[in-house]
């Protein structure tokens, strides 16, 4: 583990004795203090990252001039001039291998290219720790202090002994310290403590085990992007287009009693969308609301449930699947069958829509945000995301207001790769209101039922912030339709 960064107060300085009016030496001297414990050290999250975005940057520059010192060596230009000079060919050539080999240097950094990548799975395979890898380790070793500042569970000794495992890259040992802190806390007490940093926790497995296929996801990750593999084969997105390739489907539906009693007291009020969003389930059905509004306007607002847990894939939209599929791509089939809803609704071109999700529901809304069709006929003014890791996407119109709700003890919306102690930042136009809420560990910390409760409870002043800032959507609602999607 890299040292602790810490932040102390400056020393008092006492009284010049050149100082006119200052007192006499003897009368300076202060009587001994009575001994007392030090204070403690204060260590300071923002210099924590700050130094793990060098690092970081430090170890994808390694990265990138591994690629292109080997992309030179087995380049066919190298090989033409070797045939004219190969006396300075085999200098070049020693040269370049001695910097990608040697400790001092690259540290076995080779990689790019098919000659780069089969010297680098090599290296891999045989346990070599190039100096990019050590770099990122320790990058990542920062995120993770960093975030203990904030989550002081991070720091027990169970938790770092988990975090250290995986820094040093002891799959055996941080097997058993899994299994320690899960005794100690249990299974949905455990995963809430990792939960701030397991972005950071998966791309140390990547970067650090034998499997020489997975490291991207460690790289992208460091970058502070969105990964397109998953973090234990290196599985590409792609493979899930064809697990999840339905058309989408959309059909009118009655609400049942129990949701037809929610549906009746619903208002513009955030925590009245969250608490209808969690009324309508996550096996298939969404909302589609008419507003009459106070200042004369009709607009939309369409309500988008999350992911059911149940199976891995069922009929619907949402599944495991298609939240995988949502957090890589933006042509899914829940957005298919939620554009398909609009064009049935006969919603009219130029409406004003606002789009409200839970999970994959706010990754949705996100995704449908980002269509240049659906933005193009009609006009798309918000999108409140709910424990949705959406910080990598981006609205198609600039004038749509993102709001994004996060109670930092729900492992959900980190895995978008901007966790509490990523470097990388959103949009200065998004409003991200975040919070630390205890009474429930994850999976019930995910749940719409958790985010109702914080914004009526404690955290009723950012209530009444999106409150305020969806005010134009207050009015008589007239028209409450759910819809059941399907995959085809």
């Amino acid at each position: 583990m890299v040292d602790e960064t810490t932040q102390r107060l400056p020393a008092r300085r006492s009284p010049d004795p050149a100082t006119p009016g200052a007192a006499p030496a003897a009368a300076r001297v202060p009587a001994p203090a009575a001994p007392g414990p030090a204070a403690p050290e204060r260590t300071d999250a923002e210099l924590l990252v700050a130094a793990s975005v060098l690092l970081a940057d430090a170890a994808l520059t390694a990265k990138q001039s591994g690629a292109e010192l080997t992309g030179a060596m087995f380049s066919w230009r190298f090989g033409l001039e070797a045939l004219k000079r190969p006396g300075w060919a085999l200098a070049a050539a020693v040269s370049c291998a001695r910097a990608l080999t040697d400790s001092a240097g690259l540290g076995f950094g080779a990689n790019g290219g098919a000659a780069g990548e089969l010297l680098r799975m090599a290296g891999n395979m045989t346990y070599r720790r190039p100096a990019k890898v050590a770099m990122a380790v320790d990058a990542f070793a920062l995120r993770i202090k960093a975030a203990a500042v904030d989550h002081p569970n991070l720091d027990a000794p169970a938790a770092r002994r988990l975090t250290e495992a995986m820094v040093a890259g002891n799959r055996l040992e941080a097997a058993r310290a899994m299994r320690a802190l899960i005794e100690l806390l249990g299974v949905t007490r455990a995963l809430t403590t990792v939960s701030p940093v397991i972005m950071e926790l998966l791309a140390l497995l990547g970067l650090l085990d034998e499997n020489p296929v997975n490291d991207d996801f460690s790289w992208v990750t460091l970058a502070g992007g969105v990964p397109t593999t998953d973090p234990v084969l290196g599985l590409p997105s792609s493979v899930l287009r064809f697990l999840n390739p339905g058309p989408g489907r959309a059909e009118r539906t009655e609400p049942d009693p129990i949701l037809a009693k929610v549906l009746a007291t619903s208002r513009n009020d955030i925590v009245s969308y969250v608490n209808d969003i969690g009324a309508l389930g996550n096996h298939g059905l969404v909302l589609l609301r008419r507003v009459a509004c106070a200042d004369g306007a009709v607009r939309y607002v369409l309500l988008l449930p999350g992911t059911s847990f149940g199976l891995l894939s069922n009929s619907t939209p949402q599944d495991l699947v298609g939240a995988f599929d949502g957090l890589l791509r933006t042509d899914t089939t829940y957005t298919r069958a939620a554009k398909k809803l609009l064009r049935r609704a006969g919603v009219p071109a130029g409406a004003e829509l606002m789009i409200v999700g839970h999970s994959l529901g706010g990754m949705t809304a996100m995704n449908l945000a980002s269509d240049v069709e659906l933005c193009a006929t009609h006009r798309v003014t918000h999108v409140i995301a709910i424990g949705s890791p959406i910080d990598s996407k981006r609205p198609a119109d600039h004038t749509t207001r993102v709001i994004s709700l996060v109670n930092k003890h729900d492992v959900i919306p980190g895995l978008d790769g901007r966790g509490p102690a990523s470097p990388h930042d959103i949009p200065e136009s998004w409003v991200e209101l975040a919070w630390l809420d205890e009474s429930y560990d994850y999976p019930l910390s995910h749940a719409p039922q958790a985010y109702s409760d914080a914004l009526r409870g404690e955290f009723t002043h950012y209530r009444d912030q999106v409150n305020k800032l969806i005010g134009a959507y207050d009015g008589e609602v007239v028209g409450n339709q759910p819809y059941m999607l399907r995959d085809k």
